[in-house]
């Protein structure tokens, strides 16, 4: 059931793409708003009350409806998974922004991909060069491919029904929410999300990281993989771009310029510097990832029915 969910996902994504923003990421942020502004006074046990609501209550009642569902009809439990895993994943949250980067670098309009890159990212790009903009595109891929597909096939595939997805999607958005309040307030309100999702990611991001390296340059991903993630300021995510870089053979992560401040940005890979060749690679590298994900479901599911 997970493999045709995943393959119905895919061909709607392309019909019809989700406007991923406007429909899951704002009533998620708008749900951690409401959540935090009744519950934080500042203290971790107030934080881990939280999170429960969050979190894990909107996860257990769409568990119970699947299982209603299911109890039913296992068709009406399929499509409340294809219908969450659609909400919760898909290429389309990044592949669009890198495709018309990498579009307008081949036509050498570099203001163009500047203001992309700006509006995907959010970064100061009004100094970029041609490689700079590859290199933060690149990285850019890696790590929504992981965030966008792989960490949420994997939970997908580990809980029952979507509960694994809607996990991964809710406990990654309001990580992220509480602990910019966190700073802003100086408390401990977010602590215990940021741990929660620290175990959630910890799988997801091996798994994603070992997919690259068997789909790309295996030597030197693992070796890139183990010598440079405390490089990067999310050591967790470093995981991901380093085995991605070394996979694909391109220097990333190298410090760039933003608002006249070097950032602080160790290397990541080894081999040729980004370019809007590389970028090609990129694509074709994250697509290797997924048939490989594609296959593994497939011979589960042939065990399954073999058991």
């Amino acid at each position: 059931m997970s493999l045709f969910s995943l393959i119905a996902v895919f061909l709607i994504e392309q019909l019809q793409p989700l406007d991923y923003r406007r429909i899951v990421a704002d009533p998620i942020t708008a749900w951690a708003d409401f959540i935090e502004k009744r519950f934080n006074a500042g203290s971790y046990s107030q934080g881990v009350a939280a999170w429960g609501i969050a979190v894990v209550l909107p996860v257990l009642l769409v568990g119970l409806l699947y299982a209603l569902l299911y109890s039913l009809n296992p068709l009406l439990g399929w499509l409340l998974n294809v219908g969450v895993l659609y909400l919760t994943m898909g290429f389309r949250q990044f592949s669009h922004h890198f495709t018309e980067i990498q579009l307008a670098l081949r036509l050498g309009d570099i203001e163009r991909a500047r203001s992309l890159l700006a509006a995907w990212q959010g970064c100061a790009s009004a100094r970029y060069d041609s490689e700079e903009i590859s290199r933060r595109a690149i990285e850019g891929a890696l790590g929504a491919s992981h965030r966008h597909v792989f960490a949420v096939l994997l939970w997908f595939v580990i809980l029952p029904g979507p509960c694994g997805a809607l996990l991964y999607r809710l406990a990654a958005i309001i990580s992220e929410r509480w602990a910019v309040v966190d700073v802003a307030e100086q408390n401990e309100f977010s602590v215990f999300s940021r741990q929660v999702f620290g175990i959630i990611e910890w799988l997801p991001l091996r798994a994603t990281a070992s997919a690259f390296a068997i789909v790309g340059d295996f030597e030197d991903a693992v070796h890139c993989w183990r010598t440079q993630p405390a490089q990067w300021p999310d050591r967790d995510l470093g995981i991901v771009l380093a085995a991605g870089a070394g996979a694909l053979g391109v220097q990333l992560a190298r410090p760039v310029v933003d608002d006249g401040e070097v950032s602080d940005r160790g290397e990541l890979g080894l081999g040729d510097p980004a370019d809007v060749d590389l970028m090609q690679r990129a694509v074709g590298l994250v697509w290797r990832a997924t048939v490989l994900w594609i296959l593994l479901l497939f011979l589960l599911g042939l065990a399954s029915l073999a058991g």
